[in-house]
């Protein structure tokens, strides 16, 4: 599979679209997930990233491969965090949790449910996504790069959440 430069909006859309008809419960996570809850993309994004309980990691899988997509070898990939992309390039990264009756994780990504209510619009279709709070506190606790400052600088600005400590080294330049 080769690079694509740019996982596009409309991409996106028919991903979520494709998953949500087939009854999967998914959240766009990442930067997708930045430009759905400000309702426009900011950025070019070579992946997308999504959130979904871990009983319907087989159905993803299945659809997506019926779509062309295989699983993308990654040093980090688990049963819970896997990438799958298709020969054009375009990379979908998953992301699956199990809670139980309570509401406590027992398996997967460390997702809460208060993690889970988020939502947005991506190329003017309505997805659920992680809420902006909860969106910058993940993009903190380890080395930030230019995209992830970016991506926190305008979810802050634009609701009013103050800039992390581990951005300093961007706005204090």
């Amino acid at each position: 599979m080769t690079a694509k430069p740019e996982m596009t909006g409309e991409n996106v859309v028919m991903i979520i679209n494709l998953l949500e008809k087939n009854g999967i419960e998914v959240y766009v996570d990442g930067g997708w997930g930045v430009d759905a809850l400000l309702g426009k993309q900011t950025r070019k994004h070579d992946d997308l990233d999504i959130a979904l309980p871990h009983k319907f990691v087989p159905k993803l899988r299945e659809l997506l491969e019926i779509h062309g997509y295989k699983d993308v070898p990654r040093d980090d990939t688990r049963d819970c965090n896997f990438v799958m992309g298709d020969e054009k390039g375009d990379l979908v990264d998953v992301h699956s949790y199990t809670f139980d009756e309570n509401g406590k994780l027992v398996f997967g990504i460390a997702y809460e449910p208060n993690h889970l209510i988020g939502i947005g619009t991506i190329n003017g279709y309505p997805v659920k996504c992680i809420p902006p709070d909860v969106m910058v506190k993940f993009h903190t606790g380890y080395d930030v790069d230019e995209k992830d400052y970016h991506d926190v600088k305008v979810l802050c600005e634009q609701f009013n959440i103050s800039l992390p400590k581990d951005y300093e080294k961007f706005y204090m330049k």
